[in-house]
């Protein structure tokens, strides 16, 4: 099993609009595509106090590394995309890739 993990930190003056465009748009989205068999959103508790932004960590599971290689070359990049129109400096994303093991 691979475990993409996308770690967010979104600006608290947007962070209510953006908990629910990934709700109901984003990750509806991401797991439409048919290459995640689930996911969850989790909210990072365990952070330096940070009065501009909070941190969270959108994980998907692909059964393959190969499903996973092939969402990140076709899809994700649109998809990415729509995410930096909508709240552009307003966030910053770093992902990472893992494997059960």
């Amino acid at each position: 099993m691979i475990l993409y993990n996308v770690t967010v930190n979104i600006d608290k003056d947007v962070e209510p609009d953006w908990i629910e465009w990934m709700k109901t748009t984003h990750i509806p989205e991401v797991m439409e595509t048919g290459y995640f068999t689930n996911h969850r959103m989790m909210r990072m508790l365990s952070q330096e106090e940070d009065e501009t932004g909070s941190t969270y960590a959108i994980q998907y599971n692909a059964e393959t590394l190969g499903h996973l290689e092939t969402y990140l070359n076709t899809v994700a990049p649109k998809i990415q995309k729509k995410s930096i129109i909508r709240y552009g400096t307003k966030m910053a994303a770093f992902r990472t890739v893992l494997e059960e093991v």
